[in-house]
């Protein structure tokens, strides 16, 4: 299954094997994973592994997180789309909106067009009634650009593996 969306500046777009040096990097920027998970960086064997689990979510799942490349220079911007949150069982069963941007393209709006377009696929493609989100309690940044997608908060709660305090928020159509 190929499936490309576009917006004026992106395009959302299925994993290709030349993706793999532009994530390994955004993956390996410390700023970029203060918030997820326990914050720890990953390595370019890491990002292949996880590229493999994304491509497999979307042949299994018929969603999945998409390559964000921007139009007018072809550059990987990052990722952006859903997963399924198997670290927070209490959500499930549940699809997960999220986004993940190198530091050059913050603070451009790219990573709301990005994911606005993944939820607009998930809703109307897809028929998915009830989407979350999840980010650390302190990630503004992020807890801002799921409000604008319309998210509101749910519940607070602790990463059960690094304890870290979580927020979650949620779209229900």
């Amino acid at each position: 299954m190929t499936t490309t969306l576009c917006t004026p500046r992106l395009t959302l777009r299925r994993w290709r094997e030349d993706d793999l040096d532009a994530m390994a990097a955004i993956n390996a920027d410390p700023e970029v994973m203060r918030w997820i998970g326990d914050g720890s960086v990953q390595d370019r064997e890491q990002t292949a592994a996880r590229i493999a689990v994304w491509e497999r979510t979307w042949e299994e799942r018929g969603v999945g997180l998409f390559a964000v490349e921007c139009r007018d220079s072809g550059q990987l911007a990052g990722f952006a789309g859903l997963s399924v949150p198997l670290f927070l069982p209490e959500v499930l069963p549940a699809f997960e909106i999220g986004w993940r941007l190198g530091r050059p393209f913050w603070g451009h709006g790219l990573a709301t067009e990005a994911a606005r377009t993944a939820l607009d696929f998930a809703l109307r493609e897809r028929g998915l009634a009830r989407i979350v989100s999840i980010s650390a309690v302190g990630n503004t940044a992020s807890q801002r650009v799921m409000r604008k997608l319309g998210m509101r908060p749910e519940r607070d709660t602790v990463h059960p593996e690094f304890g870290v305090p979580l927020r979650v928020h949620v779209l229900e159509t």
